[in-house]
């Protein structure tokens, strides 16, 4: 774990809102502008959400994006729950199978510059997303 990294443990909504705390404090202090703090901020609740509803419990971490220009931020999503079996379809606008209206991983995709998921049904689900400062 880097010196700046924040990692919260996501397991009840208490959670959410605590992850969502970390990297708004993050994004400020790395100089995001107030509408990419909130877009950050969106995104990281999307995530840890999904945590809690189909993995019960995982991890996110936000960190700066080290050596990279521009300067940006990493939030990691983690869980050892069911994983994705199809992520393609996953990621399409209005797939859900959990029946709510969430932003879910499009949502995600659309907030954030970079979104990569890595998913093993059975096993879990790793989603890096990155915003980069501009």
């Amino acid at each position: 774990m880097g010196e700046d990294e924040e990692l919260v443990p996501v397991g009840s909504d208490a959670d959410i809102v605590r992850a969502r705390q970390k990297g708004r404090e993050l994004a400020t202090r790395l100089g995001f502008s107030s509408t990419d703090v909130v877009l950050i901020t969106t995104a990281i609740s999307e995530l840890a959400r999904n945590i809690v509803l189909y993995a019960t419990r995982g991890e996110i971490s936000v960190s700066p994006a080290k050596d990279h220009n521009p300067e940006g931020i990493v939030v990691v999503a983690r869980d050892a729950g069911p994983g994705i079996d199809d992520v393609e379809r996953a990621m399409r606008d209005g797939f859900s199978t959990s029946g709510n209206l969430g932003l879910g991983l499009p949502g995600v995709r659309r907030l954030m510059d970079e979104v990569e998921i890595d998913s093993r049904p059975g096993e879990g689900t790793t989603v890096t997303a990155k915003k980069w400062k501009r």
